[in-house]
């Protein structure tokens, strides 16, 4: 019987294996050691989990494959082919820096080289008329030079090919023809949306992932099927759901920034079994936090991101914020002589000075063991913290300042709240979201050692710290369906448009859909397509998506709903002003069943402390805190703070002033007074 769901999800350091029991909701969770090639690490974890490949009925997997080929440039030879004179869109860019006044700073370098950028005679209008059709004499001799250039992928970009594509589908045809096996992107069938930038920065960036990906989920695949795995191998993207192996020759590009979207997806469904439709992810690890949003049970999403600054990537993508702040963050002293904390990190390896691996600098970890946060070992003991070691480190800092030991560790820590702090207004008060109508779900390796203190920042009333707080990435993987996200540019004034001809080119954009998850082996039953409209001010460039019903109803009802999103990401709305319609959107979803997490009855059961220690939480003095293993916690147990949980993958703090509760799913939600 094919009883088990598995997702992994491989970081830089650890691969993390979820498996669950289809019968009984039941999780564990294994850890190994990530490997140059994943593949290696992933089975690897597999034989350690002892996991029957022949069992599982779904095999989900997060994957940084793409995001790292993209930051290290290990892509293979990649090409494009441009309308003649626009070869180099995507190196002018937006003539924008990252750091605008930082002069010595150059935006990288594009993904394929001025030389490998050709060019043919063609041109389409605006309005999407031929005015030159294509040189094909002129298109076979670029596919020979390419040929002889042994190019492994190919970017066709033409000019307002977004209306019309006609030209690049025949240039497509023709490089098919002479390169035999070259996968070939169009601009008009990644994303045919208007400005051409982002429309080439996206198809090279699928083109040159697409030889990549293929190589190693066809690897993937092959291994998992040689022990005994019988379904599709499901992949997760940034949109928020998963494709399967057929999907990515066209698609890669996709999967950039795979791995990030796992963590937001997680802390969405763990807030909403627990009661929670606004909620806010946390996801602290070791080098970087990653910040979510979830309002009304649904994601925020963008499809303003890149993996690189100057190159965007316009898929649909889960908006997730990354900082510098992790538990390896050093603290330091900048030139005006304040204390800073990261991005600069002491990463896996040497680690923070408490590992003893050489490094001597502090670093969240090493504070957090000083004030009596974290205890000496990690992991289930297979890391020991060196307490002398942390406190050499704190006390170098604490020198600088004139602060006791404590008070250096403390203020530590409070420059990396405060870091986090800015990162969730950033994502909630700058957007429109007040942080007080949110619960904060914290994981990660070091999310519930800092959650509560930002919830009590930010006034945010309750903090959730899932069961397995540094694997609910990988859980995120089991919580996904099949999904695709369609769009075609559309220029029309919300007075003036007709519903009649919204609603065909609907149509036309759900046969797609349709035929694209058929594909992919999605039964009819199991499909659920969402549309939305991308609406502005006439006027703007900066457009709001707005839900549309099916079919299109009246004009007024979809503008008096973008007014109102308007208002609350702007706080202002213009009644008066006329609202023009840019892009249709649509969300294909092929939903995949899903196994529900164990619910667990109280016990009634009172677990006593472990241990008690002198913890800090402020920089005045110890308190003698009672410390409880996680797993002797059971369901309906409550307790006071102050008190300290530890787990083989984290450790919470429950501050004073504060309750906790161990819900039915193994939750602990701590509630924060202000």
């Amino acid at each position: 019987m094919q009883n088990l769901r598995v997702a992994v999800d491989v970081g830089g350091t650890f691969t993390d294996i979820c498996i669950m029991d289809e019968t009984t909701g039941l999780i564990r969770i294994e850890k190994t050691a990530s490997s140059p090639d994943p593949i290696d690490g992933i089975m690897a974890g597999i034989s350690k989990a002892a996991i029957d490949l022949s069992k599982v009925a779904l095999f989900s997997h997060g994957t940084t494959v793409a995001t790292n080929a993209l930051i290290t440039r290990r892509l293979p030879r990649t090409a494009m082919v441009c309308t003649q004179g626009f070869r180099d869109v995507i190196e002018i860019r937006r003539a924008n820096k990252e750091e605008l006044w930082d002069a010595y700073k150059d935006v990288v370098k594009p993904y394929v080289p001025r030389r490998d950028r050709l060019t043919v005679l063609e041109r389409v209008d605006a309005q999407g008329a031929i005015v030159t059709p294509l040189d094909e004499a002129g298109g076979r001799e670029v596919a020979r030079i390419l040929k002889r250039r042994n190019v492994a992928a190919v970017a066709v970009c033409f000019m307002n090919a977004y209306v019309n594509g006609a030209n690049e589908r025949r240039m497509k045809q023709i490089l098919e023809e002479e390169m035999p096996g070259v996968p070939v992107s169009t601009s008009s069938g990644v994303l045919p949306e208007i400005f051409e930038h982002e429309r080439f920065s996206t198809t090279v960036v699928n083109a040159a992932l697409s030889p990549v990906l293929v190589n190693y989920t066809s690897r993937l695949d092959e291994r998992l099927k040689q022990d005994g795995y019988t379904r599709d191998l499901l992949l997760l993207h940034t949109g928020g759901g998963v494709m399967t192996p057929a999907s990515v020759k066209d698609f890669a590009g996709r999967l950039a920034g795979s791995g990030i979207a796992a963590g937001a997806i997680a802390s969405r469904h763990i807030a909403m079994l627990c009661g929670f439709q606004n909620s806010i992810g946390l996801d602290m690890g070791g080098t970087s936090t990653d910040v979510s949003l979830t309002h009304e049970g649904q994601s925020r999403v963008t499809k303003d991101w890149h993996i690189e600054f100057g190159y965007p990537i316009r898929f649909s993508s889960i908006e997730v914020l990354t900082i510098g702040a992790g538990g390896g963050s050093l603290a330091w002293t900048d030139e005006a002589g304040s204390l800073r904390n990261g991005p600069q990190s002491a990463g896996a390896s040497p680690g923070p000075a408490c590992y003893g691996n050489g490094n001597r600098r502090a670093t969240n970890t090493d504070a957090n063991v000083v004030l009596g946060r974290l205890g000496t070992s990690l992991a289930g003991g297979k890391i020991m913290l060196d307490r002398a070691l942390a406190a050499a480190a704190v006390d170098e800092v604490a020198a600088s300042f004139g602060l006791t030991r404590e008070a250096a560790a403390d203020a530590i820590i409070r420059v990396a709240n405060a870091n986090m702090s800015d990162a969730v207004r950033l994502i909630s008060i700058s957007r429109g979201y007040d942080p007080r109508d949110f619960a904060l779900v914290a994981f990660g390796g070091a999310g519930a050692l800092h959650g509560a203190a930002i919830a009590r920042d930010l006034s945010i009333p309750a903090v959730i710290v899932p069961p397995n707080p540094g694997v609910t990435s990988a859980l995120g993987c089991l919580l996904v369906d099949v999904q695709h996200d369609f769009s075609e540019s559309y220029f029309a004034a919300a007075d003036d448009a007709d519903p009649a001809a919204i609603e065909a080119e609907f149509g036309k954009l759900e046969a797609l859909a349709l035929e694209r998850l058929a594909h992919e082996g999605v039964a009819s039953a199991d499909i659920v397509l969402q549309r939305s409209i991308d609406m502005m001010y006439q006027g703007q460039w900066r457009s709001l998506a707005v839900a549309a019903p099916s079919p299109i109803g009246a004009m007024r009802d979809l503008t008096e709903a973008f007014h109102r999103s308007h208002e609350r990401e702007y706080n202002f709305r213009r009644d008066e002003a006329p609202v023009g319609l840019f892009r249709l959107n649509l969300k294909a979803i092929g939903v995949v069943p899903k196994a529900e997490l164990a619910a667990h009855a109280p016990t009634g059961a009172t677990p006593q402390p472990t241990s008690r220690r002198p913890v800090w939480f402020d920089a005045d003095a110890g308190v003698d805190t009672p410390v409880y293993e996680r797993a002797d916690l059971p369901p309906g147990f409550s307790l006071k703070g102050p008190a300290v949980v530890e787990q083989v993958d984290s450790t919470v703090v429950i501050p004073p002033g504060t309750t906790a509760l161990v819900d039915k799913y193994l939750n602990i939600i701590i509630r924060v007074t202000e």
